[in-house]
């Protein structure tokens, strides 16, 4: 069996494993072990599979990798400490009484949830449960609330911190500082796209639109509630932007402000709560950890039948114009999105694009951003994207009239996707002028 055949049998593999309902840990487990007994078959190596554990300690022993449970552990404490209300009605309060207030109010809030969570199935969650209520109770359709709520939950996973940009960076070996300030314009674009597409709605739906202005009292409480949450992302960016912590170690500052704030602030939380949000935090780490090392099973294997290579001139041998290369690689990271989870998407296709993206002089960071936009978008478009349903469920309608709901807002995000990945600008300024490496 050629090395060609084996690994076009281990892709299909992998991805009959995960659409029939097997975890996606155990499915990158399983095809690792029979990726490493094909290299035992072909290549005279019968002791191929003695890497295994080695490669599972690997895939759990970067340093990095402690960026993922300090985010989530930051985030859960913010999120039990009551943010939600908090952020909403700051967001109301930046919002004003400009059109479709409401729905404008609902995209501000899930950028400024990104900006803590990095998750958008916790932004659909939590912002979707107070706002879809809320924006049916005041006129708007249950679709187009749908809509707004799923598409704005993208914001989450580009504006740092993103744990889907850390399993990026953790997987091709590029800076995670890097990738959160390559995401922060992508992330700004995404949610004035967003805001326009509204914008542009309203003229024809006409959208209620808030009139009463907040009092002198509420107008101050709502102030001073929402500038403590939104000190978190302040400080993981400012930390990282001015070169004071790393990626890593902002997450362990935010840890501690949301804990002080929480406490000592807002006094939202008690000491007693520390307990289970650890436990939680520990639950939702551990799975993405398992995800980790299970796909450094399967890398590498891949890496060892000399899957860069074979991909690699492949693509070639179709284009070598790095246009046409990003065009094709949207299209396949669109429709790996509506079945796949981003994060497993990252681990399984991230080592493999790469690096024929930088034989074309493409930077990693920039592909990176566009890489985790194209899998962030499919979270929320059907058939499968898991934001559509969380938000079709809370709006109590089928998943067909949610997915009515959202395709105007997809079609906006898309073409923001266009422009990040055709303007390497937007995804490298950033982090080029911070003096990272971007290549």
């Amino acid at each position: 069996m050629s090395n060609s055949f084996s690994i076009i049998f281990l892709i299909i593999l992998i991805f009959v494993l995960i659409l029939s309902g097997i975890p996606v840990y155990l499915s990158m487990a399983l095809t690792g072990i029979v990726s490493l007994l094909v290299l035992s078959a072909t290549s005279g190596t019968p002791f191929a599979i003695l890497v295994l554990p080695q490669s599972i300690f690997n895939g759990m022993g970067s340093i990095s990798l402690l960026a993922i449970p300090f985010y989530v552990l930051a985030g859960e404490i913010m999120n039990r400490g009551g943010i939600t209300k908090k952020l909403i009605k700051f967001a109301l309060l930046l919002i004003g009484r400009m059109p479709a207030s409401l729905a404008q109010a609902n995209i501000v809030s899930s950028m400024f949830f990104g900006g803590i969570t990095g998750s958008a199935q916790a932004d659909t969650s939590c912002i979707g449960g107070i706002l879809i209520p809320a924006m049916i109770d005041e006129g708007y359709t249950p679709e187009e609330a749908v809509g707004v709520t799923a598409s704005s939950s993208t914001c989450g996973p580009i504006i740092p911190p993103s744990i889907t940009m850390v399993l990026f960076a953790t997987s091709v070996g590029c800076s995670i500082g890097a990738m959160f300030m390559g995401g922060i314009i992508p992330g700004i674009l995404i949610g004035l796209g967003l805001m326009a597409t509204v914008a542009i709605r309203d003229r024809k739906y006409h959208f209620p639109r808030q009139t009463e202005p907040l009092p002198k009292d509420e107008f101050r409480r709502t102030l001073i509630d929402g500038i403590v949450p939104l000190g978190l992302p302040i400080i993981i960016v400012g930390g990282i932007m001015s070169g004071i912590c790393t990626a890593t170690e902002a997450g362990v500052v935010a840890v501690i402000y949301s804990l002080i704030a929480s406490i000592f602030v807002t006094r939202t939380i008690r000491v007693r709560d520390i307990w289970p949000m650890l436990l939680s935090t520990a639950t939702m780490s551990g799975s993405i950890l398992m995800i980790i090392a299970c796909a450094k099973i399967f890398s590498y294997g891949l890496s060892a039948l000399q899957l860069s290579t074979i991909v690699t001139n492949l693509i070639l041998s179709i284009t070598t114009n790095k246009y046409v290369f990003l065009l094709l690689v949207n299209i396949v990271l669109l429709i790996m999105g509506m079945f796949m989870d981003g994060g497993a998407a990252c681990l399984i296709l991230g080592p493999i694009f790469t690096p024929v993206a930088v034989s074309m002089g493409i930077s990693t960071i920039h592909f990176g951003v566009v890489m985790v936009l194209n899998l962030i978008i499919g979270c929320g478009t059907p058939p499968m994207g898991v934001c559509m349903f969380i938000a079709s469920k809370i709006a109590n309608i089928p998943a067909e009239r949610g997915a009515k709901g959202i395709m105007p807002y997809v079609c906006a995000e898309i073409i923001v996707l266009l422009l990040v990945t055709y303007i390497p600008f937007f995804s490298t300024f950033l982090p080029t002028v911070l003096g990272y490496n971007v290549l």
